[in-house]
C-alpha cells in the first residue's frame, strides 16, 4: 500500500527481480565478497521502517576485495540497479544511498538491498522491511463440532495488509481460573482460523482472543466470552431418503435421521430442507420443518428430477438458551415426481362401469385438500385428524355460501315466494 508519491527506489522495486538467488538473500544472510576477512558492510543492517519513511544507508569496503573502491560501487534493490543520482561517495571506501518515501515491501521476508563492486560481484546485502504495524483483529466466531472440539476464525485489522510477516495467535483460558493457552492448529478452515482438538471443559465459559504481531508492533482483539454448549454444531443429518408419494405427481416425501453424535445429549433440534430442479442452481428453502424427521414437498412439477438436502440446528444443549449453529447441508439426494397421466387436448377419458361411483369427485376433493394443506399447514404431518379439520372447514364454507345465496328447503321455498299473481 503506497503512502504518498513513490520515490525512485519504490518505482524500481515494482519491476520483478531477474534472479531467484537475489530473492533468497534475506533468508540466507548477507553475502560475503570472495572469501576470508575481506568484506563490505551495509549500515543499517536489516532496518524496519514505516511506509513513507526515508532511508540513509552506507556500503563500506574493508580491506581490498578485488580492488573495489567507493568510486566503482553501485546499489541494487530486488535485483534492479538504482539510479546513480541516489548515491554519493563519502570517502574512498564508503558509498552512501538515500531513499525517500518508501513503499511497502514487495515480499514479507524483506526487500533485498545489495551493494556491488564495479564488475557486478556482490559485496554485501541487507534486508529492507517496510510496512505497517498490525491492527486490532475483530469478528471472532467459534463453533464446537459435537462438543468435542472448538474451531475459531477471525478477521485481521481494518487494512489487513501490513506488507510484513504478521503472526496471529489465538489464546484462550477458562474465565475464572486457569492459565493462558495457545491454539496450535492454524489455517484449518481458512487463512485466519485455528482448531483446538481436545481437553475442553463444559459448563464453564472460556475467554478467547487473538494477538497479532510483526516487526513494527502488536495488537490484541477484544475478548470473546463463550460457553462450549452455546456454540455446538453437528454433522448433517444422515440417511436422507427422498421418495414418491404414491401416484401424486406434485409431491415427494423426505425422511432423515437425527445426527447420531448427539443422541446421548439433552438437546432440541430443528431442521431445514432445500431442494432444486435438476437443471437449476437455485435452491428453494423450507424453513418450517421444526423438529420433525420427515416432510412432504408439495406443489412440485410432474415428471421432474429434484435434488434435496437437509441440515440440522442442535439448540438447547443441556438447557442452553442460545440459538444454536446450523450444520452443513447433507449430500444431495435425488428423486423424480411421477409423470402426469392427464389426457391432452382431444384425448378421451375412461368412463366408470355402470353402478360404480365416479372417481372424479374423489380426485378433485383430494386435490382441493392438498391445496388447502399447502396453504395452511405446509410440510406438516398428514393425518386423518387434519383431513377431518379440512372437511369441517369445507362444510362450513358450503353452508355459509348457501345461506348467502338464499337456498331454502323445498317445503318453504313456495312460502317464501308469496302467492302467485
Amino acid at each position: 500500500m503506497p503512502a504518498g508519491r513513490p520515490g525512485p527506489a519504490a518505482q524500481s522495486a515494482r519491476r520483478p527481480p531477474p534472479l531467484l538467488p537475489l530473492l533468497l538473500l534475506c533468508v540466507l544472510g548477507a553475502p560475503r565478497a570472495g572469501s576470508g576477512a575481506d568484506t563490505a558492510v551495509i549500515s543499517p543492517q536489516d532496518p524496519t521502517l514505516l511506509i513513507g519513511s526515508s532511508l540513509q544507508a552506507t556500503c563500506s569496503v574493508h580491506g581490498d576485495p578485488s580492488g573495489a573502491t567507493a568510486e566503482g560501487l553501485y546499489w541494487t534493490l530486488n535485483g534492479r540497479r538504482l539510479p546513480p543520482e541516489l548515491s554519493r561517495m563519502l570517502n574512498a571506501s564508503t558509498l552512501a544511498l538515500a531513499l525517500a518515501n518508501l513503499n511497502g515491501s514487495r515480499q514479507q521476508s524483506g526487500d533485498n538491498l545489495v551493494c556491488h563492486a564495479r564488475d557486478g560481484s556482490i559485496l554485501a546485502g541487507s534486508c529492507l522491511y517496510v510496512g505497517l504495524p498490525p491492527e486490532k483483529p475483530f469478528n471472532i466466531s467459534c463453533w464446537s463440532k459435537n462438543m468435542k472440539d472448538l474451531t475459531c476464525r477471525w478477521t485481521p485489522g481494518a487494512h489487513g495488509e501490513t506488507f510484513l510477516h504478521t503472526n496471529y495467535s489465538l489464546k484462550y483460558k477458562l474465565r475464572w481460573y486457569g492459565q493462558d493457552n495457545t491454539c496450535e492448529e492454524y489455517h484449518t478452515v481458512g487463512p485466519h482460523s485455528c482448531h483446538i482438538p481436545k481437553d475442553l471443559a463444559l459448563f464453564t465459559p472460556y475467554e478467547i482472543w487473538v494477538e497479532a504481531t510483526n516487526r513494527l508492533g502488536s495488537a490484541r482483539s477484544d475478548v470473546l466470552t463463550l460457553d462450549i454448549l452455546d456454540v455446538v454444531t453437528t454433522d448433517p443429518p444422515p440417511d436422507v431418503h427422498v421418495s414418491r408419494v404414491g401416484g401424486l405427481e406434485d409431491q415427494l416425501s423426505v425422511r432423515w435421521v437425527s445426527p447420531p453424535a448427539l443422541k446421548d445429549f439433552l438437546f432440541q433440534a430443528k431442521y431445514q430442507i432445500r431442494y432444486r430442479v435438476e437443471d437449476s442452481v437455485d435452491w428453494k428453502v423450507v424453513d418450517d420443518v421444526s423438529n420433525q424427521t420427515s416432510c412432504r414437498l408439495a406443489g412440485l412439477k410432474p415428471g421432474t428430477v429434484y435434488f434435496v438436502q437437509v441440515r440440522c440446528n442442535p439448540f438447547g444443549i443441556y438447557g442452553s438458551k442460545k440459538a444454536g449453529i446450523w450444520s452443513e447441508w447433507s449430500h444431495p439426494t435425488a428423486a423424480s415426481t411421477p409423470r402426469s397421466e392427464r389426457p391432452g387436448p382431444g384425448g378421451g377419458a375412461c368412463e366408470p362401469r355402470g353402478g360404480e361411483p365416479s372417481s372424479g369427485p374423489v380426485r378433485r376433493e383430494l386435490k382441493q385438500f392438498l391445496g388447502w394443506l399447502k396453504k395452511h399447514a405446509y410440510c406438516s404431518n398428514l393425518s386423518f385428524r387434519l383431513y377431518d379439520q379440512w372437511r369441517a372447514w369445507m362444510q362450513k364454507s358450503h353452508k355459509t355460501r348457501n345461506q348467502d345465496e338464499g337456498i331454502l328447503p323445498s317445503g318453504r321455498r313456495g312460502a317464501a315466494r308469496g302467492p302467485a299473481r
